[in-house]
């Protein structure tokens, strides 16, 4: 019975959809996160008439049936969230589009909207890094280094980077690079709240501080934009699609054995 696989694409579908939610739940409280949603489609059809009109006579619609369902992309919201105030130095929040770019121990650029970063020391110089150790790049594609004796330090809504030397004068340290993509929903999810750059999402847009709307503010993260209420909602719905999709399983399986069970 077709019945039987068509309800078993649905039960797959939703599991598929319930994985996506719980994986937007267990990120509420990740730093910048952003919500994914599951996107179906349905699946082929078998016409068993197809429309056919012939001198203003015929069939006008077809006689077709689906096969189900089928996810067929997860699509991330990069809109902005809310911000933490965390007071924090070395703590940024980007207010618009755009991304932090990284570079990882193996020179491969990544991006990411959590600007929680940290000082790596190293002798006379500290240069600002992740979290996990990767380094932040400026605009001109060079890491941040802050030498011995800076102090103050301070980031501008552009992203420069100010201190004061020794003699209380301030010097600009650098520029955070901020970029952004022609699709970023293309970009592909790697953990660590890092993105990477696809032919989907396009190559990097560098912003440049002379034109662009966004705005990093210092002292604040931006917080995961998963609402709590809207996700438990999608779930209630999800888990009585799955029932649903399970009862029509039952359904035809007794409908199967009425049929096995008919005697002349």
């Amino acid at each position: 019975m077709r019945s039987l696989w068509t309800a078993a694409t649905g039960m797959k579908a939703q599991q598929f959809n319930i994985d996506t939610i719980s994986n937007n739940l267990a990120n509420v409280n990740t730093t910048s996160y952003k919500v994914q949603r599951a996107e179906f489609k349905d699946l082929f059809y078998a016409n068993i008439k197809r429309a056919n009109i012939n001198d203003d006579q015929g069939r006008p619609v077809n006689l077709e049936v689906g096969h189900g369902v089928m996810p067929v992309a997860t699509k991330r919201d990069f809109r902005t969230s809310s911000f933490m105030e965390t007071q924090g130095t070395y703590d940024f929040a980007i207010n618009g589009e755009g991304f932090f770019a990284v570079e990882l121990p193996n020179g491969d650029i990544r991006y990411t909207r959590d600007g929680s970063f940290k000082l790596s020391i190293d002798g006379d110089e500290a240069t600002l890094v992740t979290s996990e150790g990767y380094f932040v790049l400026s605009e001109d594609d060079d890491l941040i280094t802050i030498e011995t004796g800076i102090k103050d330090i301070t980031v501008d809504e552009l992203g420069y980077i100010y201190g004061k030397d020794e003699d209380d004068e301030t010097v600009e340290i650098g520029r955070l690079m901020l970029v952004n993509f022609m699709n970023p929903e293309g970009l592909q999810s790697e953990g660590q709240n890092l993105y990477r750059a696809t032919a989907a999402s396009g190559e990097e847009i560098l912003l440049e501080a002379e034109e662009m709307s966004t705005r990093v503010i210092q002292g604040y993260l931006e917080a995961s934009n998963v609402q709590v209420v809207d996700e438990m909602v999608k779930m209630i719905t999800a888990q009585r699609a799955y029932e649903i999709n399970s009862k029509t399983i039952t359904t035809s399986d007794e409908m199967l054995q009425l049929a096995n069970n008919l005697k002349r």
